[in-house]
């Protein structure tokens, strides 16, 4: 069961932009319901939103039922009270749509396994239903106050509210079961900036495009042709809610200010609908008013299209004629949560140049089909636009990018990821007491070598030992690899070169472990060493890469000697680990892989000779000579040459997760249903 309640919320065809709240969670919504339900093992799919009745907003919303697929279908809630109400007139209903949702829930035979919440007034609804039946609750925020409050700051108008949005937005992060988000920066940064956020249960799940509908490109040149006087220029394409925080008018200022940019390509902004029946929020018509008194100011007059009116198929039409004329498409918001815009524009082969802030930065990142800018520059937004424009071999290889970006965004890959977690919410899996521990690296140790992880999957549904990845990554990321090879979530996750643990309790719940933050902590001067480290030789890795725990720079092993010796100099305690010839972490001193296993083998009250350690790079260094028992893949980076020969150490010459089924061989804890040749000729 999924809830949604603001907007106009329908079966596709949908008037995005018709009201305030009428925007791209819906779209979210229905797409993750049709993905939801082509999948074989998910019987239902139910969609409930609030009922009203406004004839002028459509009919449609004060039927009870409406039927969205095969197996999905929207039900609509009865609060008492008939009008549209906005996102901030809904708080006011919210106890009685509580009470009538928890009736219609207690008469049903059978209830939803998991509730997934869109936006905080929901979860607050599917919360209440988990305390009184025990439903899982999923929560997915869209869009956060705490972020929007600090991009907006110095803004009176836009703060007003913002502590109550706050507030609820902190009670769903901390009530429900798993927060869901699209982007590494929503899970990493704007959730866990919540007071109580548990970063174990945030997962980031990226979604797929949500386009509705086939591309009528007749229609797209009719809608904007009147307003352009060379319509066949190149298009730099925008599609927002005319709000203040998506930037729309500093758009137009950069377009207006960026030399040649006017005569080079059209502006074409898609702001919502605003027909003469319809009338906005005062914030809508007020950023209208903006964006016109920029066309005017500029004499952008023939250069700029800003139609009231679009449907699905011209919006699409639009995205094809971009990019078939070598346009970009911009998204110049001040801060994005995530960006399916630009998941649209790739699905259309359209490059994009998009805001520095936020999930685009990911979305960019990971498909390679545009440029990010900062922006509330208009210079820098300008340049990157015009770059993109006249590079005809960058605007190339964006929109080769674009085409590939399935691979990593897809509704289809959604869909599996939320259906296995709520499998593992509704069903947890109790953890017994182990014997042994296997902590392994994830990247080249168990990735790599696909055909291998079948093998390794028997092996660990065996129950032979609790099994740990120790890595450099964050626990975002490390699910989206382990999820990319198909890996199921271990017991324990051993994060950011072992100065995060996040272990499963023994009802199989995971949580952040904050013993050992606690135990770390100490001597830990973490701005010390930052500002220590602030010089021009040497490079941070990206904000994102940076943890509470953890400063990351690039850098070779001379590079890292060179920090060691800086900071020694400022009398300041830390573990500099380098890996991989280009990477360097500076941990707190009690930290690193090593200690970690130490910490989670003690917690199940065993030592490090019960341990198994898998890896192959420098920052696995010390957990191999930790552990009792270490095995190193055959794929090993030159870094671990210098591991010294002992009785617990075993050297695979088979790489990835074949060399670790071979290490377990090696250690008695794994019958192997064929010998390596190898090994069998060594015999």
């Amino acid at each position: 069961m999924q809830i949604a309640l603001g907007g106009c919320l329908k079966a596709p065809p949908i008037p995005y932009g018709l009201t305030d709240d009428t925007g791209g969670h819906i779209a979210y919504v229905l797409a993750a319901t049709r993905a939801l339900e082509a999948r074989p093992d998910i019987e239902r799919v139910e969609v409930v939103t609030r009922r009203f009745d406004r004839p002028d907003l459509g009919a449609i919303h004060a039927r009870r039922h409406e039927r969205l697929g095969p197996k999905s279908s929207i039900l609509r809630i009865d609060d008492g009270a008939a009008d549209y109400l906005s996102k901030e007139a809904l708080e006011a209903r919210l106890d009685a749509f509580t009470e009538a949702f928890l009736r219609h829930l207690d008469g049903l035979p059978r209830k939803p396994d998991a509730i997934h919440a869109h936006f905080a007034d929901a979860a607050r609804v599917a919360l209440a239903a988990r305390e009184r039946f025990g439903i899982p609750v999923l929560y997915t925020p869209h869009s956060l106050g705490l972020d929007k409050a600090q991009a907006m700051a110095g803004n009176a108008s836009a703060a007003s509210g913002m502590e109550r949005r706050i507030a609820e937005e902190t009670r769903a992060i901390t009530g429900v079961c798993a927060t869901v988000v699209s982007s590494r920066e929503e899970a990493e940064r704007q959730v866990c900036a919540y007071r109580g956020a548990d970063p174990a249960r945030v997962h980031c799940i990226a979604p797929g495009a949500t386009l509705p509908a086939a591309p009528d490109r007749a229609a797209a040149r009719a809608l904007i042709a009147p307003w352009l006087d060379d319509a066949d220029k190149p298009m730099i394409l925008a599609v927002a809610r005319p709000v203040e925080k998506k930037n729309l008018a500093g758009l137009v200022e950069a377009y207006a200010k960026t030399p040649g940019l006017r005569e080079r390509a059209n502006l074409v902004i898609l702001a919502g609908l605003r027909g003469p029946t319809r009338q906005g929020s005062d914030e809508q018509r007020r950023v209208i008013a903006g964006i016109e008194g920029a066309l005017r100011r500029h004499k952008l007059e023939g250069r700029v299209a800003l139609p009231p009116e679009h449907d699905a198929a011209s919006l699409a039409g639009l995205y094809a004629l971009a990019a078939e004329g070598r346009g970009v498409f911009a998204n110049p918001a001040l801060t994005e949560p995530f960006g399916l815009t630009l998941l649209e524009a790739a699905a259309s082969g359209l490059p994009v140049v998009a805001t520095c802030r936020g999930g685009p930065s990911d979305i960019v990142a990971r498909i390679g089909h545009g440029l990010l800018a900062e922006p509330t520059d208009a210079q820098a937004f300008g340049a990157a636009l015009s770059r993109l424009l006249t590079d005809a071999d960058l605007h190339a290889r964006c929109r080769a990018a674009a085409a590939g970006h399935g691979a990593a965004y897809s509704w289809e890959g959604w869909a599996e990821r939320v259906t296995q977690l709520m499998a593992r919410l509704a069903r947890p899996r109790p953890l017994a007491a182990p014997s042994r521990i296997l902590a392994s690296d994830i990247d080249n140790t168990l990735t790599g070598d696909a055909a291998a992880l079948p093998e390794f999957a028997r092996w660990r549904a065996g129950g032979h030992a609790l099994f740990a990845v120790a890595t450099g990554r964050s626990i975002t990321e490390a699910r989206r690899i382990l999820a990319e090879w198909e890996i199921d979530e271990p017991d324990a996750f051993i994060t950011s070169v072992g100065s995060e643990i996040y272990r499963r309790d023994a009802q199989g719940r995971l949580g952040f472990d904050a013993t050992w933050a606690c135990e770390i902590e100490r001597d830990w001067r973490r701005e010390a060493i930052r500002a220590t480290l602030d010089n021009p030789s040497i490079r941070p890795q990206p904000a994102i890469e940076q943890r509470p725990w953890k400063l990351s720079y690039f850098g070779d092993a001379r590079q890292a000697m060179r920090i060691r010796n800086r900071l020694d100099m400022a009398g300041l305690a830390a573990r500099v680990i380098a890996s991989h010839g280009r990477l360097i972490d500076v941990l707190p001193v009690r930290a690193g892989k090593g200690a970690a296993i130490a910490h989670l083998a003690k917690a199940h009250g065993l030592t490090l000779d019960h341990c198994v350690a898998a890896g192959d790079s420098g920052n696995d260094e010390c957990m191999l000579r930790a552990a009792g028992r270490a095995i190193v893949v055959g794929n090993a980076d030159a870094d671990l040459a210098r591991l010294p020969r002992r009785p617990g150490l075993f050297r695979s010459r088979e790489a990835h997760a074949a060399g670790l089924l071979d290490g377990l061989a090696w250690a008695g804890l794994h019958q192997r249903a064929e010998a390596p040749a190898w090994r069998m000729a060594a015999e």
